[in-house]
């Protein structure tokens, strides 16, 4: 776990573990954002820590919620999380594909007709599509990222495979998931956020690119 620190100017960024991550160390510890404006606070993906870790996450979420409306952007279904507990905590709603429904208590506080907060934008990605969804934040011109792309030991931002790369798997993210991102190419983008490994903070649009250009990273976590 790592306490909260304000990565770049209204952007806030902690990590803990994930109860339900077994595999291994990658991906086991996981990251969440938060992203205050003058008006709203954008959690993105949160996890708040157990109870022995727990209190400067929400120190710092109380804070930053005073005087601002408070929603959760979830990326991908499973990254859920802490979302339903946070909007019972500072109200708001939770904005994420309907695969987050089954992981929630409360549906009706799910929000999938792609009006964001903040003028957020979700992307479509993957053919055929994933129910990811990238998040474009354009209040701090910033990308989030659930699985997709990752950032691997080495730094380097990098998609993420976890079967064995061949021919035909190289062949498919060259011809048929890249391209999917190429909108995502076009926006102004400054910072990287990501679930697994270090944020791209500055640079962003350049990493992408290189990202989507790459080789896929084979992990199985």
């Amino acid at each position: 776990m790592t306490r909260p620190t304000e990565i770049t100017p209204g952007i806030w960024r902690w990590t803990a573990r994930h109860p339900e991550w077994h595999p291994g160390e990658f991906g086991a510890e996981v990251a969440s954002f938060a992203l205050a404006t003058d008006d709203d606070l954008l959690l993105i993906d949160p996890l708040v820590p157990d109870e022995d870790d727990r209190e400067p996450v929400l120190d710092l979420l109380d804070g930053l919620a005073k005087g601002r409306k408070t929603n959760s952007l979830i990326t991908i279904g499973y990254h859920v999380r802490s979302a339903e507990q946070l909007a019972e905590r500072y109200g708001g709603r939770i904005y994420g594909p309907q695969t987050c429904a089954k992981r929630l208590s409360n549906q009706e506080l799910l929000s999938d007709d792609g009006t964001l907060p903040a003028g957020a934008t979700t992307y479509p990605i993957g053919k055929p599509r994933r129910s990811e969804r990238p998040i474009w934040l354009p209040s701090h011109n910033a990308l989030a990222f659930g699985d997709a792309l990752v950032a691997n030991p080495e730094g380097e931002l990098r998609m993420w495979t976890h079967d064995r790369l061949d021919d035909k798997l190289r062949r498919f993210y060259r011809e048929r998931f890249n391209p999917t991102l190429d909108p995502l190419l076009e926006l102004p983008v400054e910072h990287v956020l990501v679930t697994h490994g270090e944020p791209v903070i500055g640079g962003g649009a350049r990493a992408l690119k290189q990202a989507v250009e790459a080789e896929p990273w084979y992990h199985r976590g």
